[in-house]
């Protein structure tokens, strides 16, 4: 079990962050067998064909072996956590390149270590004097092949999600911001408690928490010096990359305002960008744009900006009239 300290001045320090880089990772392991699917499922089958145009790659090869199939310690070097919020996956893949290859072997060393050996063109990757270069250019063949498709998608799942979250880390505090978080992870007497295969204490000593919320991965941690001390677990509503939800019959507020715009309001419980409600209803950006003009010139939706992205919300009214329908 992890035991993370928490100290006074930590509440105000912690912050949230995206990190596409761990989602290259993590969905590379998925797609490549190394790590069971889960509910993520229907987008492994998915994108299993991308995949396969570029397991011939002995760069993207490599990285898939590094993915253990179960918990255990991965090169941080290949997945480093957001050092601010909204990193690009330019702004990530600099970091990796900028690694020093003595760092590098040692995290290598320590990620085999136990594993079984890699084949001849995967060591022959590691190995490599230009083996950083090497792994930076397989994670950005994987995220072309994999991710970039479905970013938007995936970006607003975990925005969505971190406007929950920081609000409830906010206004009411750590137990608030960790229920419901993950069955692992708990709160208790200023101790954060994480069940994963490993055991130490660590403190955050005012520099605070960061939680990054991800997608094609369950519960980790980045806790060792010289990265921010982070917390990575599962957002919730990581269906939309695969699922629609058809429309209910209210039939009230349908006929009153029309069924697209009685379902977008109805999604709007939660703040939520455009891209994501697209996803959801399996319509065109531009058709919920639309849509969303029009609710938002009755007043019964607000728009405010999150980061890079548009984040829509129901007002007072549309509370009540979402309710009513």
């Amino acid at each position: 079990m992890y035991r993370i300290v928490v100290g006074p001045g930590d509440l105000a320090a912690s912050r949230f962050g995206i990190a596409p880089l761990i989602e290259v990772a993590s969905a590379l392991g998925l797609v490549s067998g190394r790590m069971p699917a889960g509910p993520l499922g229907p987008w492994v089958a998915r994108a299993r064909p991308a995949y396969r145009a570029i397991a011939g790659d002995p760069a993207v090869r490599a990285l898939a072996h590094l993915r253990r199939p179960h918990v255990g310690y991965m090169a941080d070097f290949v997945v480093p956590p957001p050092a601010r919020p909204n990193l690009t996956v330019a702004e990530q893949l600099a970091t990796v390149r900028a690694t020093p290859l003595d760092q590098a072997r040692r995290e290598i060393a320590r990620n085999l270590a136990g594993m079984p050996e890699p084949a001849a063109e995967i060591r022959d990757v590691l190995d490599a004097p230009d083996m950083v270069d090497r792994l930076a250019a397989g994670l950005e063949t994987a995220w072309r092949a994999l991710l970039e498709p479905d970013w938007p998608v995936v970006r607003s799942i975990l925005e969505r999600d971190i406007v929950h979250r920081a609000g409830r880390l906010a206004a009411y505090g750590w137990a608030a911001a960790l229920d419901g978080l993950s069955r692992q992870v708990r709160w208790r007497d200023g101790v954060i408690e994480a069940d994963i295969r490993a055991d130490g204490t660590y403190r955050l000593g005012g520099a605070g928490l960061t939680f990054v919320p991800v997608v094609f991965t369950e519960l980790a941690t980045a806790l060792e010096q010289g990265w921010p001390h982070t917390l990575m677990y599962r957002a919730r509503g990581v269906a939309a990359l695969w699922e629609s939800r058809p429309p209910r019959d209210d039939a009230a507020l349908d006929r009153l305002i029309g069924r697209t715009r009685a379902e977008l309001l109805r999604l709007l419980a939660e703040p939520a960008t455009t891209t994501w409600l697209s996803a959801h209803l399996r319509m065109s950006i531009g058709g919920v744009g639309d849509h969303l003009a029009v609710l938002r010139g009755a007043g019964l939706v607000t728009r405010e900006r999150s980061g890079r992205s548009v984040l829509y919300r129901r007002t007072a009214v549309g509370d009540v009239l979402a309710g009513a329908g």
